[in-house]
Parts: structure tokens; C-alpha cells; sequence
């Protein structure tokens, strides 16, 4: 049964990190120790063998600040080789810094890099860091430049990011990891309510992806991230979510093909069609992907 669906729907990853500590080492990673060596595309490789990837989006791993321009150099290389499956990036940035406009402006007609983002979710990122007034200006100025923004932030701080994107309508948002979702949710009927008023907004997409990593041992995790997964779906509808790998995140709790047997089964009842929306043709077309 999933088996079947696995092999037949081509899958776009739209969040694939990788750290390739001969070109930059990450400083969180020090923290984690599982996670605390190069992680390179032939890696990716085998842990998606057989899954039917046909493309993937590199998401930014937070280097650090100085690092920032080399990491978007290097993957744009890598996607202008088309040696893999990499087709596209979305890359590092500090919209609160000067010289941000600067720096987005160096890649901003790149035909592979297709937006930016900040982890929000981080110590050194307090509440209410994306609304400030620079902030807010630089992220206005992506929608100028045709370049998206990932909001990665903690659930319980979705009403900033419904206000953020309320004044940057011309800037297109993806929402990472179904708001920061999480399997048994102490907060569960809040982060509900929140993504749908979040969802409201026309220029807001939301990636499934990231929460395979909240799921503890000893939990079935098709049954604690149902919860998640239906009403992320149900709050943006079947076409405004992509799939998202989190490789290799989501190797602290499972593995790749381990995420997405647990999806394919949550969204089991999907007709094929918005399956195919979910893990392909939304992406395809949100990052202008050729075919």
C-alpha cells in the first residue's frame, strides 16, 4: 500500500540541509553530536534511495555570519552544475543587520536561489525580532527583488508571524515545519487556532515538514503527528503545502524514508491527485522548477 504510493509519486523535497564541513561548519552543530559531521549530497543519496526524490531545495543550515555569502555561492554552483537533484536554494540571511538589501542584491536574478531565511526560533532571536522596523522594511524588500522568505519561528509566536506578513503583502512566505507543530501538544488548540488565522493570508505557503523530530520514543508516529499534519493541511488546503524532508534533522528521531512512510500513511485518504499537490506539483510550482 504505501509501498506502492512511495514508488509512484516523484517527490520534490523543499527543505534539504546539508553541511559539508570542508566548505563551512555550522556553529550549532557542536551541540549536537549526532548531527556533528559532513553531511554531503551522496549522503542524501542513500537515504533517499528508492523514494523517487526527483528534486530538492537546499534550506540554509545557519552558518555563521561571515559565512553566509560562501554558503549561497556554493549552492548555487551546485545547482547550476545539475548534477543532482539539488534545483534550487534557499539561503542565510540577518534582515535586522545593515547591509542586508547589499547582500540579497547579489543573488536576487540568480535563476536558482528563490529566498531567504532567518531561524527565529533561536536564543539570539527574541520575540518580536521580525517586526521591527528594519526588519520588516528588508523583508518588504524581497518581494521587490522576487525573493521568498521562510518564517521558521516558535508555535507560540504564529501571531507575529501573521502580522509580518500583513505588511509585506507583495513578499511570498513559506511557513517551515507546519508552524512548529509538534506531537503531543501542550498547546495544541492554540497553534490550531493560529494556523488558520495565519493561513488566511493569500501570499503564505506552508511546508510539512520538521515534526517527525518531536515524536518521542515509545509514540506511534503516524498517530502523534495526525494532529499535526490534517490540520495544517485543512487550515492552508491542499494547494498551499509542500513537502519537506528536514534531512538530516529528522535523522535525530527517524530517517528520511522513515518521515515519509509516516506522511504518506497520515494523508492515506488523500485522493492521488492531492498527493501528487503535496509532495511534487505544489513545490514545481511555488519555486518555479522546470520539469
Amino acid at each position: 500500500m504505501a509501498t506502492l504510493n512511495l514508488e509512484i509519486i516523484p517527490i520534490i523535497d523543499t527543505h534539504q540541509h546539508l553541511w559539508d564541513f570542508t566548505k563551512f561548519q555550522p556553529p550549532w552543530l557542536k551541540s549536537e553530536p549526532k548531527l556533528n559531521h559532513s553531511m554531503t549530497l551522496t549522503d542524501y543519496a542513500k537515504a533517499t534511495v528508492g523514494l523517487n526524490v526527483v528534486k530538492t531545495v537546499y534550506m540554509e543550515v545557519d552558518v555563521a555570519l561571515k559565512e553566509q555569502l560562501a554558503e549561497a555561492r556554493y549552492i548555487e554552483a551546485l545547482c547550476a552544475g545539475h548534477q543532482t537533484v539539488m534545483a534550487a536554494g534557499v539561503v542565510s540571511c540577518r534582515p535586522a543587520l545593515p547591509g542586508f538589501a547589499d547582500y540579497v542584491k547579489k543573488f536576487a536574478k540568480s535563476p536558482y536561489l528563490k529566498g531567504v531565511r532567518q531561524v527565529l526560533q533561536v536564543p539570539d532571536a527574541p520575540r518580536g525580532l521580525c517586526l521591527q522596523p528594519t526588519y520588516v522594511k528588508n523583508i518588504q524588500l524581497l518581494g521587490e527583488l522576487g525573493l521568498s522568505f521562510d518564517i521558521c519561528i516558535r508555535p507560540t509566536e504564529l501571531s507575529d508571524a501573521a502580522k509580518l506578513v500583513d505588511k509585506c503583502p507583495k513578499t511570498r512566505f513559506v511557513l517551515d515545519h507546519c508552524g512548529n507543530g509538534m506531537a503531543a501538544n501542550p498547546n495544541q488548540a492554540q497553534w490550531a487556532k493560529d494556523m488558520k488565522e495565519l493561513a488566511k493570508r493569500p501570499n503564505i505557503v506552508c511546508k510539512v515538514s520538521g515534526i517527525i523530530k518531536t515524536v518521542k520514543p515509545g509514540m506511534s508516529a503516524t498517530k502523534a503527528l495526525t494532529p499535526v499534519v490534517l490540520p495544517t493541511i485543512e487550515a492552508f488546503g491542499i494547494d498551499r503545502v509542500m513537502f519537506g524532508g528536514d534531512w538530516p534533522v529528522c535523522n535525530l528521531t527517524s530517517s528520511f524514508r522513515g518521515w515519509v512512510e509516516t506522511l504518506n500513511e497520515i494523508v492515506k485518504a488523500l485522493p492521488n491527485d492531492d498527493k501528487h499537490k503535496l509532495f511534487h506539483e505544489n513545490a514545481k510550482r511555488f519555486y518555479g522548477l522546470p520539469s
